[in-house]
């Protein structure tokens, strides 16, 4: 190809970014040549070629076709789709100052290709040709959905617009992608240089022994002259609220956690976001639509943002029912306890464990001797085993970028054919970002050839002693499992064409895959071979197991709410066209909707990644819970039958929603699979919510 435009990018050809992928399994990421100073000439490369791609595409004089324009689409700009796999990585996992100032730069000429793309006013009229062509009627059902895909993208993302209103989303989604990095960068700073120093033994009080040993080992990786240290992400925090019987250290965790992005300092990112809230509204006006929320949900399933408040609104009233009697057992046992104090949100989890043992006899950190990491990882592959026919080979001779990351093949165990490549990151460091995630490294598709997909589960699990066993939580067991649903949706993918691969499928249906595997975790078959106990090795006794049964739905009250209060905070941000102020909006809304004072939102808009990382989740953090619709009805169909492990409900998952990515409408999908449309009743069973006649 024509490499005139290369300028001063140096030799292109020793770049390793731009060398193909070799080895097995179709070739792998050589982490071992990659070089943060060669990402931008790459890139560079990258969009230069895939924009000659579509010009190509656009420029074409034979008449519009399904092979010359949409698979010559989907064949395009596959050099820049391995860069950006590996360079999402880097922005996750192991970002640097180094690296955030070349991202810094690149993230805006990202998506100005995308501009590129969806205004390119040719091409647009030669897929909007095989649209409305003859030949699209005798396309088969995948194909016809690929060109409908295209087409309804196109005109989506401003296809059909002026050249003058063309111009000017274009340059609001270059600013967004400033936005989006500049937010991402502010929120990991203000996660890897806070932290709670324990300064004395009793300081640790409370704190079980694994978790301990993690808080003195943080402490030496910082080089801090204290005896230990709790960083400041989810999995540091939560357990220390859980378990620390210090209360203003509680106090002092839980403060570091909600404030950040809004302290008074370089990384406050209250202006940031307010900026990203003017451009979306101003973008989605300049769409045709009235607001950023009724934009985004134009291609969900739920398509109507009050659909979404309306299902909100009828969970939201039993959860904060069930809240307000949970902290009444919470402060009956602080004033028996002769503590002159109401139950602040810093002492939630604690005294929710305290009630949650005396209740049931139950006491989480019992429960966790039996959690060790690596044992469920084991009972996942199981799981996967039993239900998909899915084996699990570790690989030794395959580049990772960190020492912490393993990788497996995933293969079918009748036959033996790999279907995929699995990665494991699963341990915090510095650099990484907070949270568990799923991400596709390469999608599966078959257009000319059989491309494996290769996807990673990434965790924030604390490492601790080089000579124990990693031991988590039941709620991080249950993310575990629940990131490896997204996995196995990726993994079990079987179509053709790369757009309508395994998870590319609409953002409130891509949770329920996810959410119906976490109901594994708790079955006994999985907590009999894979729950053993770190120091005998012995599984969880039967009461224990049945113990854990009855408690199963403690405590949901306060998950739902601090869920549903982020979605509501989400949805309402996009219904907004008027310029916000950050705290004044939250606590508004916060009281419209009779939050209770005890909980905090799972995140509070200062830190709210989902929807100001990027547009992923803006306008749809309501998923979770429009998934969690369909995960509760669809889970219901194992149970009418022989059970969690039923061979045949398990088949038609498989072949009706795992390998079919988006190949099929969502909803049509679904209700194959079911027999019916979801029904939210089966929501409020699994959560043991009353369901209001």
């Amino acid at each position: 190809m024509d490499t005139t435009f290369l300028g001063e990018t140096g030799n292109i050809a020793e770049n390793p970014f731009l060398r193909k992928w070799t080895g097995p399994y179709g070739g792998v990421p050589n982490f071992a040549e990659y070089k943060i100073s060669d990402f931008k000439p790459a890139i560079e490369y990258a969009i230069q070629e895939k924009l000659q791609e579509i010009d190509h595409i656009a420029e074409n004089p034979e008449a519009a076709s399904f092979d010359n324009t949409i698979v010559a689409l989907e064949l395009s700009g596959k050099t820049l789709d391995k860069i950006h796999s590996v360079y999402g990585i880097y922005r996750s996992n192991l970002s640097t100052p180094e690296f955030n100032a070349v991202d810094t730069e690149m993230s805006p000429k990202l998506a100005e290709i995308e501009d590129k793309l969806y205004q390119n006013e040719k091409l647009f009229r030669r897929i909007e040709a095989v649209y409305k062509s003859e030949e699209s009627k005798k396309l088969n059902k995948e194909q016809q959905r690929l060109v409908w895909l295209y087409y309804t993208n196109f005109v989506r993302e401003g296809a059909e617009l002026n050249e003058t209103d063309k111009a000017e989303v274009a340059k609001i989604n270059q600013e967004l992608a400033v936005l989006f990095t500049s937010f991402s960068q502010k929120l990991l700073a203000e996660e890897n240089n806070q932290f709670v120093e324990l300064k004395s033994e009793s300081d640790f009080d409370g704190l079980p022994d694994a978790f301990k040993n993690a808080a003195i080992a943080e402490a030496e990786e910082r080089n801090l002259a204290v005896l230990g240290c709790i960083g400041n992400t989810r999995s540091s925090i939560e357990p220390f609220l859980t378990f620390s019987n210090q209360r203003d250290l509680r106090e002092k965790a839980f403060d570091i956690f909600v404030k950040r992005g809004d302290n008074d300092n370089s990384n406050n990112t209250n202006s940031t976001l307010v900026s990203v809230l003017e451009l979306r509204a101003k973008k989605a006006k300049i769409l045709g639509f009235e607001n950023f929320a009724e934009w985004s949900l134009s291609n969900k399933m739920a398509k109507d943002p009050q659909k979404t408040l309306d299902l909100m609104e009828s969970v939201w009233k039993p959860a904060v029912k069930k809240v307000k009697n949970d902290v009444a057992a919470m402060q009956e046992m602080v004033d028996n306890e002769g503590g002159d104090f109401k139950i602040e949100p810093w002492d939630y989890r604690f005294y929710a464990e305290k009630v949650r043992k005396a209740k049931y006899d139950l006491d989480q950190n019992e429960i966790k001797q039996y959690l060790q990491l690596e044992n469920l990882r084991e009972g996942m592959f199981w799981v996967a085993g039993e239900l998909f026919d899915l084996g699990f080979k570790q690989l030794f001779d395959i580049p990772v970028y960190h020492a912490d990351v393993r990788v497996w093949e995933v293969n079918n165990k009748s036959t033996g054919h790999p279907i995929g490549l699995w990665y494991f990151d699963p341990y915090a460091r510095v650099g990484k970002r907070s949270g568990a995630w799923m991400n596709s490294h390469r999608d599966q598709q078959k257009i000319k050839e059989n491309v494996l997909p290769i996807v990673s589960n990434n965790c924030n699990f604390i490492k601790g002693n080089s000579d124990e066993p990693v031991l988590i939580s039941w709620d991080d067991a249950t993310t575990l499992f629940h990131e490896f649903g997204h996995a196995l949706h990726g993994l079990c993918s079987n179509v053709t064409y790369p757009s309508l691969s395994g998870t590319s499928v609409a953002r409130d249906y891509v949770e329920f895959p996810s959410q119906l595997l976490e109901h594994w975790l708790a079955t006994p078959e999985v907590l009999n071979k894979f729950a053993l106990h770190y120091k005998t090795n012995q599984p969880l006794s039967q009461s224990l197991v049945e113990r854990i049964g009855l408690a199963a739905n403690f405590n949901e009250g306060f998950a739902t709410v601090e869920t549903i209060s982020s979605s509501f905070v989400d949805m309402k941000l996009h219904l907004t066209t008027e310029t916000i102020n950050p705290h004044e909006f939250e606590s508004r809304i916060l009281k419209e909707i009779n939050m209770p004072s005890e909980i905090v939102m799972r995140h509070r808009i200062p830190q709210f990644a989902h929807i100001f990382s990027s547009d992923g989740y803006a306008a749809g953090y309501y998923s979770y819970l429009w998934a969690d619709v369909i995960n509760a009805d669809a889970y219901e169909a194992f149970l009418e039958a022989d059970g969690p492990y039923d061979k045949k409900v398990a088949k038609r998952l498989y072949d009706i929603v795992l390998s079919v990515g988006n190949t099929v409408d969502n909803e049509e999908m679904y209700e194959d699979f079911r027999g019916h449309s979801p029904k939210s009743d089966a929501l409020m069973r699994a959560r043991n919510f009353p369901v209001e006649k």
